[in-house]
Parts: structure tokens; sequence; C-alpha cells
């Protein structure tokens, strides 16, 4: 009798653009916020990479990560500035024009009419768009991201980034979701480990994180249990918890992912 296959969640990556992000500049925020989003949705971020703000590497990362999975999000570059290039990236990537957009503009326009500004020619920059892509609503400062085929270009703003996710909302495809629990208790990896690995062994479709704390040699050892079946889930966490207790510590159990670790 064959094994009946786990349900597949569609694949995603992300593209951080920006040498604040390379430089230490700035703690990029977005990456963080975009994996939870998509995994309270069924999808599963696949893969992250950071470039620089150089046409050439935008372009090789994009055309490769846009064919490997079902959706690319994209941080940074679409500002008012010289340095945001994203846009023309885009472009390139997918062989089409960038130009100033008359929906794109009128957007702009009203948003800017609204705070009684003008619009710029460094704002008009944010008008640019590549010949086909889709708007995404930006309600934060009004300047929309865009859409091309299965990549999603944003801001780098956090706030902006998040809002501009929101809004695609009912775009994307979801996939079946993972229960989680979490164990937690003072006690050391090396202790347990070859007891989690026998655990995923053994339970067919279960996932076993074990995360050490941020000192990674003290406090409190957290184990996720996750699955899609949520009896599994549960049966694997109480499996833990006596990993736990033959140990000689008391652990804690959490739905979810638990309190973050000290």
């Amino acid at each position: 009798m064959s094994e009946t296959q786990p349900p597949q969640r569609p694949g995603a990556a992300m593209l951080a653009i920006g040498d604040e992000l390379l430089n230490g500049r700035t703690r990029d925020a977005n990456i963080h916020f975009l994996a939870g989003w998509l995994d309270r949705r069924g999808v599963a971020l696949r893969e992250v990479r950071i470039v620089p703000d150089e046409q050439d590497m935008i372009v090789a990362a994009l055309n490769e990560l846009r064919r490997r999975y079902d959706a690319v999000f994209t941080s940074g570059g679409i500002g008012p500035t010289h340095d945001d290039i994203t846009a023309d990236a885009i472009g390139a990537a997918f062989g089409v024009d960038v130009d100033v957009r008359d929906d794109t503009l009128s957007i702009l326009k009203e948003w800017y009419d609204r705070k009684g500004e003008t619009v710029t020619d460094a704002r008009r920059r944010m008008a640019r768009v590549p010949e086909g892509a889709r708007l995404i609503e930006n309600v934060v400062s009004g300047a929309p991201g865009f859409a091309l085929e299965n990549v999603y270009v944003m801001a780098g703003v956090p706030k902006i980034f998040s809002a501009m996710l929101e809004s695609l909302d009912g775009e994307i495809v979801r996939g079946p979701i993972y229960t989680a629990y979490t164990v937690a208790g003072a006690c050391q990896e090396s202790q347990i480990a070859e007891g989690l690995q026998a655990l995923e062994t053994a339970l067919k479709g279960l996932k076993i994180g074990s995360y050490p704390g941020k000192s990674g040699t003290s406090g409190r050892l957290a184990v996720v249990c996750k699955a899609f079946d949520a009896s599994l889930a549960r049966q694997a966490a109480v499996a833990v918890e006596g990993l736990f207790r033959a140990q000689g510590v008391s652990p804690e159990m959490f739905e979810g992912f638990g309190p973050e670790q000290e």
C-alpha cells in the first residue's frame, strides 16, 4: 500500500533590494513580516535574497526566482530618488518598457491634492510602471506598488510594505495550514536530540524544530511540533513533554509558536 503524499504548499521567495540592507544601515523587518503573513495563508517562504541597488543583480536574481517559485515579493527601490531603480529593473527582467502611466499619476495627484501639495518631478518618478503591470494599492503614502505575472513589487518602508501586502490578500493562492505546538523548558538540546529525531521519524507528516534561545547556551529550550494534521501536532507535543520530564524538567506547552525565547 502506497503512503499518502502530504499536501503541498505554494512556494514563494522574497527579493529585498537596497544597499542599506547590505551595509548595516537598515535592519530588515519585511522578511519577518512576510514569512508570518504567508505562513498564515498556507504559503511557504522558501528563499530570501538581498541584493544591492544594481540593476544587473536585481534582474538576474528576479528572473531566477520568478521561474522557480509560485510568487516572488520584492521590497525597496520604488521611491522618488535617483537610486530607486527597481521599476526599471523589473521592466528589464520582463523585457517591457517602463514609463509614467496615466492611472498611476492620477492616483498620485489625488493623494497630494488632498494634502494641499503638488506632484513634483521627483514624485512623478513613482508613477513610472512597467508596461502591463497591475497596480498594488498603497493606503499609507499613496504611491502604488505593482505586479507583473507572479512578481509583486512593493515599497521597502515596513509600514507601507505590510499595507500593500494586505491589499493583496484576495489574490494570494492559499495552501494547507500547519497546526503548531511549542513545548518549552530549561533543558539542553543535546539531552533530547535523539528523542526528537526518533519522534519525527516515527510520525510521518511531522516537522520538529528545536530552538535554544538567543544566547544558545542558557535559558529555555523551545521545541516546535507542527503538522497539517492538528491531532498529530498535539500528539507529538505531548511526547516532547515526556522527553523533557525524563530529564527532570517540567515544561510548558503553548499552542502556536509560544513566546519569544530569551
